[in-house]
């Protein structure tokens, strides 16, 4: 038997055993640098273009807060926020934020149209004066102004003044457009208050018109009014039994069932909601138990033939249709 010799083994393999990389020989990832302020502001100031061009208001909004965050006191971006709030008619957060503004002066117009929004009507013309005081060309004002008018009332007053911003007014532009269409307004309200009653007397015939003309106004007298007395007047009886009577209330016809006239229609029984059991006339009419049969259809004064005896004694019924067993 051959041996093997040693030199004709297959070599053996080691295998190389791989140490775990240790936590020191890792890299360590760079910090970020900071993106300075400046840069901040301009992408922010770019979304914020982006948002107002697609429409987005309200992401808008909260990207005005970012950059005034950054910085409290940049004028574009209270001025754009403003302009978005209003555009959203949050008008409460408008004045709030006209309010915490360092230099309210150069928002006066925004402030007269937000309290005009917000129904304050006094408050708004006080400060519409002084920006007429300062600027009586401002257009915005003027505008402002004419809307007040017309809310109040004046009518006139709010003509005159579109009148004014229609002469110096672009052609075909969306400001002319709009004056065109409130000065229309106003002018209808003077002609139906200069014509338009008058006109409606006019169309009125001739028999009610001459009756309205010819008649005094009605006299208000101060004096208490004093009831006449009746010429029959009431005994006590009649009074006493007018009392005691209570009134008829009267029935209503769409409660009435179909087919009952009230007061003639005999009412329901009032037991018919109970068993037949425990109604007050179970039992009454009932024949008693074995009194007579049932009588031959023969003679009336045949007495009736007794049936077969019954298991238990009893006899039974000699009744009809029984068979013979």
């Amino acid at each position: 038997m051959a041996s093997s010799s040693p030199s004709s083994m297959p070599p053996k393999t080691t295998r190389k055993t791989v140490s775990a990389p240790s936590k020191s020989n890792k890299k360590k990832a760079t910090p970020k640098k900071p993106i300075p302020v400046p840069e901040k502001l301009k992408r922010l100031f770019t979304s914020l273009c982006a948002q107002i061009d697609g429409g987005h208001f309200a992401n808008a909004i909260k990207t005005c807060d970012k950059i005034l965050r950054l910085e409290p006191s940049d004028k574009d971006a209270v001025k754009t926020k403003l302009f978005l709030l209003l555009q959203t008619e949050q008008y409460q957060a408008a004045l709030t934020l006209i309010d915490t503004h360092e230099d309210q002066a150069l928002l006066n117009f925004e402030r007269s149209y937000t309290l005009y929004r917000l129904h304050r009507e006094p408050e708004a013309k006080g400060i519409l004066g002084d920006i007429r005081a300062q600027d009586n060309e401002h257009r915005g004002a003027l505008h402002l102004e004419a809307q007040l008018n017309y809310r109040e009332g004046s009518y006139q007053a709010a003509f005159d003044l579109y009148n004014q911003l229609l002469d110096t007014a672009e052609s075909n532009s969306e400001e002319q457009s709009d004056i065109l269409t409130n000065l229309q307004a106003s002018q209808q309200h003077l002609d139906f208050l200069d014509k338009g009653f008058l006109h409606a007397l006019d169309q009125l015939p001739n028999a009610v018109s001459a009756n309205l003309e010819s008649q005094p106004p009605p006299v208000v007298s101060t004096a208490p009014t004093t009831v006449a007395p009746a010429s029959t007047p009431a005994t006590g009886a009649d009074e006493a039994q007018k009392q005691v009577q209570p009134p008829v209330k009267k029935v209503r016809k769409s409660r009435v069932p179909a087919g009952v006239i009230p007061g003639v229609t005999p009412p329901p029984d009032p037991e018919r909601w109970l068993k037949k059991s425990e109604r007050s006339t179970f039992g009454q009419g009932k024949r008693r138990k074995g009194a007579g049969g049932g009588a031959t259809q023969g003679s009336a004064t045949s007495e009736p033939t007794p049936g077969p005896t019954a298991p238990g004694g009893s006899k039974s019924s000699g009744g009809k249709g029984r068979k013979k067993r």
